[in-house]
């Protein structure tokens, strides 16, 4: 089957690959693998609100010969094509790139009607899909609130699965904490819970995009030098030796709409400390199963972290806990259902 995998382009950008990105290539290659051919089909999406629905209509000029299109993403769903599956990465227009000058996000800033023929343009290009998925149940719930339109969850998984191995044994020596790009992970409250924790417990922060200038100096701020690494950005083999090694991972970000993170520390056997309002990490982190959900205080995230890492009998059985929660997830049943879709 000949498949276009649609998605925007965010010109100018060099954070690091957004989680649209990701799942684009990892798409691309398990679609291959199965053996299909498989392309991408980027169109970039201006920043200006004004301008918001050119790209969508450009994605409905555009003609596209294949089987099947799958789009992932704002404005690419307004693809036109007779068997088009949507499989959602990220919130709508909000976390594309598609922000005013200011930093206003484009969707919050066009109001009265022009927000109304968004959100009806939005319900006519979902409608015509095939098959709708999301990456999260918190984006389903997403485009449940917005459109009026039922979206399944098929989870992605997350950048380099196929390489994560569960730690052979032993007990991990730090508590990481991973700084994606593009996303609020509060580091600081990371910092925070290490400085509050009653054991002086090691700790790592890994960037996997350009390294935020602030972490150095809240280091010293919180007299962690002694006890903390930053490494600065970390590529695969290291964030691969970082999983392996760690006692729990913290991946407590402000606004969630997948849990990237959590899935890669669940495939190495690690259990995750989150907190509450972390959004789509809640969909995989049971407090006191899978890892340990906190209140978001400082207090909090330093007694859990001191938990895990004083116990490692409890660390152990938390991340043989995750790991069986992700157990299938897999891009074989993604290209499996997304192939469904189009059949449908």
């Amino acid at each position: 089957m000949d498949v276009l995998v649609c998605a925007t382009q965010v010109p100018f950008r060099h954070a690091g690959p957004s989680a649209v990105e990701d799942q684009v290539g990892d798409l691309v290659g398990a679609l291959t693998a199965a053996g299909h051919q498989a392309e991408v089909v980027l169109l970039p999406a201006a920043a200006d609100p004004e301008r918001l629905l050119d790209a969508a209509l450009a994605w409905r000029l555009v003609p596209l010969d294949a089987d099947l299109v799958v789009a992932l993403d704002f404005p690419a769903y307004f693809a036109r094509h007779r068997r088009k599956v949507t499989w959602l990465a990220d919130r709508d227009r909000v976390d594309v790139g598609l922000a005013a000058p200011d930093g206003t996000p484009a969707h919050d800033a066009i109001w009265g009607e022009d927000l109304r023929q968004v959100v009806d343009w939005d319900i006519r290009a979902l409608s015509e899909a095939r098959a709708r998925h999301t990456a999260s149940a918190s984006l389903a719930d997403r485009v449940r609130r917005t459109c009026g339109l039922s979206a399944s969850v098929l989870p992605a998984p997350p950048p380099l699965s196929d390489r994560i191995e569960p730690r052979a044994g032993g007990r991990g020596s730090f508590v990481l904490h991973v700084d994606a790009p593009g996303v609020d992970g509060r580091p600081g409250l990371f910092l925070a819970g290490l400085a509050a924790a009653r054991r002086p417990v090691p700790g790592v922060v890994a960037s996997l995009g350009p390294v935020r200038a602030s972490l150095a100096e809240d280091v010293a701020r919180l007299g962690l030098q002694e006890r903390v690494h930053l490494p600065g950005r970390v590529h695969d083999r290291n964030l691969l030796d970082l999983l392996a090694n760690a006692v729990a991972v913290v991946h407590a970000p402000a606004v969630a709409d997948q849990a990237p993170v959590t899935l890669q520390a669940f495939r190495a056997g690690v259990p995750v400390i989150t907190t509450a309002d972390s959004g789509a990490v809640l969909e995989w982190v049971d407090h006191g199963v899978t890892g340990l959900v906190t209140d978001g205080s400082a207090e909090a995230m330093g007694a859990a972290i001191t938990r895990l890492a004083t116990d490692p009998e409890l660390a152990a059985r938390l991340g043989a806990a995750g790991r069986a929660r992700v157990r299938d997830v897999g891009w074989d049943q993604v290209v499996g259902t997304l192939l469904a879709g189009a059949r449908s």
